[in-house]
């Protein structure tokens, strides 16, 4: 038998949603694997392992060749420009990138200053629309910055827009749609390439069901 398919996997919802789309592509990943504090899981009968890893770190797992492939956010692949393929939109975990803030309150005209955990995103959409700001980088609790006067404003993810509101904050503009994406190294394309096509033709059927 050939060498398992290593597939880096982000822990937490992501983590079911993916892998209820794994099963419908005919992929037996237990939905409520991720319950087992194994940080790799075996399903030898698929011939696959499951490398479970914070959301952040699955590109980097990719990139570097520990994993053949990856689910991961738009939000990552866009703020950590890896050199991996992205071959799929899973079309799943949908959200989006957003500016956020205190009502009514104006930028300040001198290099406003911006929290966020995506420094790449701010910056880049900040200068598009011709503005200089100061990047306050932050990791948790990003709507607290605003409130206690420390940036003008936040770049984060919106889900359901439940928190910025339980915080007093509203919604300025929005960036972009965040979904997860498949990723594949670009070595392993060349050495797995069958199987992981099959694995990609497999998945785009079961998401192009799950639109439909």
């Amino acid at each position: 038998m050939s060498k398992p398919l290593i597939i880096a996997m982000p822990k937490g919802r992501i983590y079911e949603e993916a892998a209820e789309l794994m099963q419908q592509a005919g992929y037996n990943l237990s939905a409520d694997a991720e319950e087992s504090r194994k940080l790799i899981l075996e399903f030898p009968e698929q011939n696959i392992q499951v490398m479970m890893a914070k959301p952040m770190d699955v590109v980097t797992y990719v990139e570097y060749g520990a994993a053949d492939i990856g689910i991961a956010g738009k939000d990552v692949l866009l703020e950590q420009d890896r050199d991996v393929y992205e071959v799929l939109d899973l079309k799943i975990s949908p959200c989006y990138v957003a500016v956020a803030g205190l009502p009514n309150q104006p930028l300040s005209r001198i290099a406003p200053k911006i929290a966020t955990k995506y420094p790449k995103i701010a910056s880049d959409y900040f200068r598009e629309q011709g503005e200089q700001i100061e990047i306050i980088p932050l990791n948790g609790s990003i709507e607290l910055a605003p409130i206690i006067g420390l940036t003008d404003r936040i770049v984060d993810i919106v889900s359901t827009g439940r928190t910025l509101k339980e915080n007093g904050l509203v919604e300025y503009e929005k960036i972009t749609d965040i979904t997860s994406r498949l990723i594949v190294n670009p070595v392993s394309y060349r050495l797995k390439g069958n199987e992981i096509d099959e694995m990609v033709d497999g998945l785009s059927k079961a998401v192009e069901a799950e639109s439909v």
